[in-house]
């Protein structure tokens, strides 16, 4: 996976100071983040970022369809820059760990569509991780 900072700079996108941190900081596997995950890890680093510049760049990228926006099961939004690989979620039902999964899309008949042009597939895999998991074991 191409990381969002190399993608941004191939279309040209202005890469300010702030754009490029908060594009750096939503770089790995598995980035699953919120807004305020945003704004506090590019803080660290570039200490006179704006929450509004978070905001307005996430806005942005998403817009420009390189970064995806999902609602958690917490109900709070989170921001997934791995867009170009097609991929589906595994979610710790405890702790709300998020894990990218490449799975088989599940298939959709033509007569449960009822007449819908689908345009896309979203499968959540809701589980428990295994730190979870030993925690309800121990507990019992």
């Amino acid at each position: 996976m191409t990381p969002l900072v190399d993608r941004l700079r191939s279309r040209g996108w202005r890469l300010t100071a702030q754009r490029r941190v908060i594009a750096e900081v939503m770089t790995g596997e598995h980035v699953h983040v919120t807004a305020d995950d945003v704004f506090e890890r590019s803080r660290a680093v570039l200490p006179e970022v704006s929450r509004a510049t978070v905001y307005n760049t996430l806005n942005e990228l998403v817009g420009m369809g390189e970064v995806h926006e999902m609602t958690h099961a917490d109900g709070r939004k989170r921001y997934d820059p791995n867009v170009g690989e097609r991929h589906h979620h595994l979610v710790c039902v405890d702790c709300g760990r998020i894990l990218d999964v490449r799975a088989d899309d599940p298939q959709l008949p033509g007569v449960e569509r009822h007449g819908f042009e689908l345009l896309g597939v979203d499968v959540t895999f809701r589980a428990r991780c295994p730190d979870c998991a030993s925690a309800v074991l121990s507990t019992s």
